[in-house]
């Protein structure tokens, strides 16, 4: 008996332990993070303004702003999406609920794998490849899209694969008993209550593409413009490598400084903000889920 009470203690002991060492992993995550954020806001804050918003770079990008940038960044992380979403989705749904257990399916998921693992710059060298110089398109916001869309196709397909394996079996079974297909019950009963987390692919896929630098330098993304592009056939900035730009390669970084610290900011607040719409669609349809 004694010895019963002793082993439980020291279980207890053992426990506690494994619990606070988890505690101060956690809190030294978002220390490392909240000390980020709080760096870049404070010493990017004093650069946010409206000309800084709303105009072009001027002399040498150490002075006007930085809006075209603004707009190719949402311009580029908007396209990858649309092309990488829908055919991310559709692989994910053909590798959980068609593909038969096999070699094949088995390549797939490691091909997979290994292409969320392939480095950016790859990316890049291969986009620069295929889409600016084998299909034509230049250097453009299309292949900086195409890119990155790429880059964001196998997150999506896996996260997709398994939010649709957390679904339970009853709900296939229920459907097929009432007669429905095995279409009918993917697309009106299966992928209506994965949909919620597939969501959760799509924010880590924008959270992925919109600080990429090196893809979109190989392929449609130029160091200053004046204008907007009026196509997506045209170059374009982007947040990202305005930033590097101002960083490494401007001669008088005392005066980019402050700017670059804004552009920091300023892309992290879209990529905030982007995840909380995302965020706030997958609540919204998780409580549709819940009400039917």
């Amino acid at each position: 008996m004694f010895d019963e009470i002793k082993l439980a203690r020291r279980k207890r002991v053992q426990q506690s332990i494994a619990f606070w060492i988890l505690r101060v992993l956690s809190f030294s995550v978002i220390l490392i993070l909240v000390s980020i954020l709080a760096f870049i806001v404070y010493h990017g804050a004093s650069s946010l303004n409206w000309d800084f918003l709303s105009k072009t770079p001027e002399d040498g990008m150490t002075k006007g702003g930085i809006f075209p940038a603004i707009v190719g960044t949402i311009y580029l992380v908007g396209l990858s999406m649309l092309f990488a979403f829908p055919v991310g989705l559709c692989a994910g749904i053909y590798i959980h609920e068609y593909a038969k257990e096999g070699w094949l399916k088995r390549l797939i998921l490691i091909m997979t794998s290994n292409l969320a693992g392939i480095p950016s710059v790859v990316f890049g060298i291969f986009g620069m490849a295929l889409f600016v110089n084998k299909f034509g398109f230049g250097d453009s916001v299309l292949s900086a899209s195409l890119t990155l869309a790429l880059m964001a196709l196998p997150i999506i397909t896996r996260i997709t694969q398994e939010a649709l394996k957390s679904v339970d079996n009853i709900h296939r079974h229920g459907s097929a008993a009432l007669g429905a297909s095995k279409w009918q019950t993917t697309r009106r009963v299966i992928l209506p209550i994965a949909l919620p987390n597939i969501i959760t692919g799509l924010i880590l896929s924008i959270g992925r593409v919109s600080g990429e630098t090196a893809p979109i330098l190989f392929t449609g993304v130029v160091y200053s413009l004046k204008n907007l592009p009026s196509s997506i056939f045209e170059p374009t900035m982007a947040l990202p490598y305005h930033l590097f730009a101002i960083s490494t390669s401007n001669t008088n970084i005392e005066a980019s400084r402050p700017l670059a610290y804004g552009t920091a900011l300023v892309l992290i607040l879209i990529v905030l903000f982007l995840n909380l719409l995302a965020n706030a669609l997958r609540r919204y349809l998780g409580k549709r889920v819940k009400m039917n």
